[in-house]
């Protein structure tokens, strides 16, 4: 950690007024007890860690909690090595003890325990984030900090009482807020937690049971919540803290995911499962846009997802014929009343390939009760090791009970007419030939959401081979065990009775290994999820949804999003939406102050929406920064960004144009080219729009205009040439 300056305070020449002892003075005496504190933390910290490494190895459960108080240490070290004193956000001075309560991204107490910072997530840290002059929450005062390099440049005082204005404060109370507002943008979304505003700090303390809708326009800070949300729960909420599932966090599109990537760990959480709906499902890396409109509508209903149901049931049809089954001890009849009774031994809600063992299993519980009770020579291990060498047994419930995997399945739905008719009766003729295609295994992102809903149904293909291996390695290990059994034995130890206890056949198998039994590796999307954070949401088709609500049981869902930015329309309410794919208590929150677009941006962009979506839900601007929006021509690109860099040290300049541009941009890091709909969740200082007609007619490309334009947050260029 850095050491600590001569004074953690660097304030500019223009807030000379702000730099008085009197004002800073108890600060600076904090900040150094807080920098004591760190050093002396992260140095026990290390130590702890350092010392867990170092244990003798252990396997199982106590490798399982080692390994997590070691990953615990790590993340909490991490951060505070990040951070430093910025790890603290500011204070409030309450008015029942006037005596600061200083908040920050975690709680620290010093080696007396005298409590130097609490965690921002604490019911005790709320007043911080939540007092407005309305509801001033019993506070006199709150202060806010920016942070540069490991100091303060700025700080925010409110005051809420008058009481509190009788205090020493600094004279402008909206420097620090307003000047983060307009701050440069970097490559990855910049920290935003010290500026938390009350109605954002509502939704992310709100509960998580049921569903709750963010419904937010353009800068409004619905990422922020959605991020600053995870986090929360992952503190507050006991289902979550416990390990019982986890966040799942859902974003747009890759670009998105890379700018949010460091949110979470700046806020002390690393373990939020983030992806795009494409990366549930493996094909999804590959597979392109689906280019016929129809196909799409067709695909993307939860009907459609509900066809898989009929589609695997085809395949656990038990057979109608009795059979006779031939061992050595005799011949036994096998009817087709007892093939159904073993098709009805899986347990509900296991997937098909897994089920045909539990059919196997009972299907040799039936022959072998068939057998006389008292014949000592047979087993029921023997009589399933003499029926699996049964060809026209296997053979039998092989076809009735095939081992399938999810693409050929989901293929054959594209490939075979009467198949798709008998799972999905609703479609018309017209309609199933539109879905039959030569190459039925061609995926496109209209399938993902069918193949998803096979391999959660289907389950592992190489469930049962992995099975086998399983039991073999359970029955050597047994027999290693039995071994060291009978070693104690020889050798007369057993005074106490405990080594004669090892011969009772339960007690051995606990002694066998679990970290030699072969184990697949988990797939960390498939869920289950305790809660499920989705960014964008309105964009969402119905059988989308039906892949997240697989992943999330019990249902508890954080979805953020704005109708007015749904590229193919959102007639809808979100309750009606919701209800619908299946949702229910479902809460709203709204977000109507758009703290990121400036005025002169937003007045222009408020027109392009409202011609296609007269009552959309445009949000306010706070911030002007008195640059109009510039017009000029497509030819005049390469100049406008090279004066860009050339005036502007910092910052990030995205052009969002359908075509490829590449050749007329220089070669910088600072500046992007992105089509108009991976630009949702982003935002830039500089965004120029080439010929934003030719981002689409109707409802589509008032959208991708709308959103393009709403990624400013300083300046706004539109760029056109004869041909838009």
């Amino acid at each position: 950690m850095n050491p600590l300056p001569n004074t953690v305070f660097d304030l500019p020449a223009h807030l000379t007024d702000k730099d008085d002892p009197a004002l800073i003075g108890a600060d600076e005496h904090h900040f150094a007890a807080i920098a004591e504190t760190l050093d002396h933390t992260i140095t026990e910290l290390t130590a702890q860690a350092d010392a867990l490494r170092r244990l003798p190895a252990v396997a199982g459960q106590q490798a399982l909690e080692r390994d997590l108080e070691i990953h615990r240490l790590s993340n909490r070290l991490r951060v505070f090595r990040r951070f430093g004193l910025d790890l603290c956000l500011g204070h409030f001075v309450p008015e029942h003890d006037q005596e600061p309560v200083y908040v920050g991204r975690f709680g620290l107490a010093d080696t007396e325990g005298r409590q130097l910072m609490v965690d921002w997530r604490s019911r005790a840290a709320e007043p911080f984030f939540a007092a407005t002059h309305a509801q001033p929450m019993g506070l006199l005062s709150r202060r806010r900090y920016r942070w540069s390099q490991g100091r303060v440049t700025d700080y925010w005082d409110e005051i809420f009482t008058a009481e509190g204005a009788r205090s020493r404060v600094a004279l402008d109370d909206q420097s620090a807020f307003i000047a983060s507002l307009g701050a440069d943008r970097s490559e990855t979304m910049r920290d935003v937690l010290g500026t938390i505003q009350a109605d954002q700090d509502a939704i992310i303390r709100a509960s998580s049971h049921g569903a709750l809708v963010v419904d937010g326009g353009p800068g409004t800070g619905k990422t922020v919540v959605a991020l600053h949300r995870a986090a929360y729960l992952l503190y507050a909420d006991p289902r979550l803290r416990e390990g019982r599932g986890g966040v799942l966090f859902i974003g747009p599109h890759k670009p998105y995911l890379a700018y949010v990537a460091d949110v979470l760990p700046s806020l002390g959480e690393d373990g939020v499962q983030t992806c795009t709906v494409r990366d549930l499902v493996a094909e999804g890396a590959t597979a392109p846009a689906e280019p016929d409109p129809e196909v799409t509508r067709l695909k993307s209903t939860a009907a459609m997802v509900g066809a898989i149901e009929p589609a695997v049931a085809l395949y656990e049809e038990p057979p109608t014929r009795g059979m006779e089954v031939s061992t050595e001890w005799g011949d036994v009849w096998l009817s087709a009343e007892e093939w159904a009774e073993a098709f009805r031994a899986p347990d509900p809600g296991t997937p098909h390939n897994e089920a045909r063992d539990q059919v196997w299993e009972e299907l040799v519980d039936i022959i072998f009760d068939k057998f006389d009770p008292d014949d000592e020579d047979l087993t029921e291990e023997l009589l399933r090791r003499e029926l699996v060498r049964d060809t026209e047994l296997t053979t039998t419930l092989t076809r009735a009970w095939p081992i399938l995997e999810p693409t050929d399945l989901v293929g054959d739905l594209w490939e075979v007419q009467a198949y798709l008719r008998r799972c999905a009766p609703w479609l018309d003729d017209a309609e199933v030939r539109t879905l039959q295609r030569a190459d039925p295994q061609a995926w496109t992102e209209a399938d993902l959401p069918l193949l998803d809903a096979a391999r959660h149904r289907l389950g592992d293909p190489e469930f049962a081979r992995r099975q086998r291996r399983r039991e073999a390695v359970e029955a050597a290990e047994r027999d290693r065990m039995s071994v060291v059994v009978e070693d104690l034995l020889s050798a007369d130890l057993d005074h106490d009775g405990m080594v004669q206890a090892l011969r009772q056949s339960k007690i051995r198998d606990a002694l066998v290994d679990d970290a030699a039994l072969p184990v697949p590796d988990p797939d960390a999307l498939a869920g289950p999820f305790a809660h499920v954070i989705v960014d964008e949401a309105q964009e969402l088709t119905d059988a989308q949804w039906q892949m997240l609500i697989s992943r999330c049981p019990a249902r508890s869902f954080t979805i953020v999003g704005d109708r007015a930015q749904a590229r193919h329309g959102f007639t809808e309410s979100w309750t009606e939406r919701l209800q619908r794919i299946g949702l229910e208590r479902i809460e709203q929150a709204s977000l109507s102050t758009n703290y990121r677009t400036p005025i002169e941006v937003m007045t222009e962009a408020e027109k392009v929406i409202r011609t296609v979506l007269p009552d959309a839900n445009v949000p306010t601007s706070i911030r002007s920064t008195g640059v109009p929006v510039r017009h000029g021509a497509v030819a005049d690109l390469t100049t406008l960004v090279d004066a860009w860099l050339a005036t502007h040290r910092d910052g990030i300049a995205c052009v969002i144009t359908t075509g490829d541009i590449e050749d007329q941009l220089p070669d910088s890091p600072r500046i992007r080219a992105l089509s108009p709909e991976l630009t949702k969740g982003l935002e830039f200082d500089l965004v120029v729009l080439i010929n934003p007609s030719s981002y689409g007619d109707g409802i589509e490309g008032a959208v991708d205009r709308y959103v393009a334009m709403t990624r400013a947050t300083s300046e706004l260029i539109i760029l056109t040439d004869d041909r838009s």
